[in-house]
């Protein structure tokens, strides 16, 4: 072999090294990053799983005491409870301070639409009237005629995940109630609805209902009802050091489902983390 072909024999096997030396490099790149990125997941789902233990802690400790009072609440209460040392804020809510899919008036329904997601008139009234519809006419096989989740919300039309993450706060499907709702039970965001939009009178009644009576002259007088049904949200925010906090949600009947049986009937429950103020 000639000299020139040795220099090119060898230039061969140093380019053919180097691309086995980047692929090499790529390859334990991405197992590094797949890695990081598996024990990122697997941290979360620990965090979870610890977060939704200690959570269901609270609201059972929490139901517990809601249990033994008579009557009980009819407006919306925070306390706190011990966990493992830990204090942990519980959020009490009569189920009836939400808006019912399945029981409002088209009227409360359209001002949902509107104020708090953003709609103009015309469509939240449409959108209204499909609620309505559905609830008149449910699809084929599907008895009784009601939304059993709010989620169904997303299966109407100009329903999109923007419009449904305004609203799904507001809303509820298992209030069994008159379809009103109670004021003194409502969160801020169904205050600001019964004030048509007022933002000033909806956080004077807010801050009037932590000191007791409040009044409720200025509010859409056809979409109130005092009435508290035995449903309620409780809401346990577990914190996270250096993280947002976890909220562990459990909607309850406090009428026991069967004579002897448990003093509480769990409706739905959620575990999600809250984004990060």
């Amino acid at each position: 072999m000639t000299h020139d072909a040795q220099r090119s024999t060898r230039g061969v096997t140093l380019v053919i090294v180097l691309w086995m030396v980047a692929a090499l490099t790529i390859l334990v790149t991405g197992l590094v990053a797949t890695q990081r990125s598996e024990l990122r997941l697997a941290g979360v789902a620990r965090a979870q799983v610890l977060a939704a233990a200690s959570g269901q802690a609270a609201v059972q400790l929490a139901l517990q005491q809601l249990a033994g009072v008579a009557p009980p609440p009819d407006r919306v209460s925070r306390r706190s409870v011990a966990v493992d040392g830990q204090a942990i804020d519980v959020l009490l809510m009569p189920l009836s301070g939400l808006v019912d899919l399945n029981s409002a008036p088209p009227a409360l329904l359209a001002d949902v639409f509107r104020l708090a997601g953003g709609l103009d008139e015309a469509a939240a009234r449409g959108l209204a009237a499909a609620v309505q519809e559905r609830r008149l006419r449910p699809p084929m096989g599907e008895q009784p005629a009601r939304f059993e989740l709010i989620e169904e919300l997303l299966s109407l039309p100009g329903v999109d995940a923007d419009l449904f993450a305004k609203i799904a706060p507001l809303l509820t499907t298992d209030s069994a109630g008159s379809g009103k709702v109670n004021p003194l039970a409502a969160p801020p965001e169904v205050l600001f609805v019964l004030a048509r939009g007022d933002a000033v009178l909806a956080q004077r009644i807010a801050d009037q209902r932590e000191a007791g009576a409040i009044d409720t002259t200025r509010l859409e007088g056809n979409y109130i009802d005092a009435t508290v049904s035995s449903r309620y949200r409780i809401t346990a925010l577990v914190p996270e050091p250096g993280g947002a906090p976890w909220a562990v949600q459990r909607d309850v009947d406090l009428r026991m489902a069967v004579p002897g049986g448990p003093p509480w009937r769990t409706l739905r429950a959620s575990v999600r983390r809250l984004p990060t103020p």
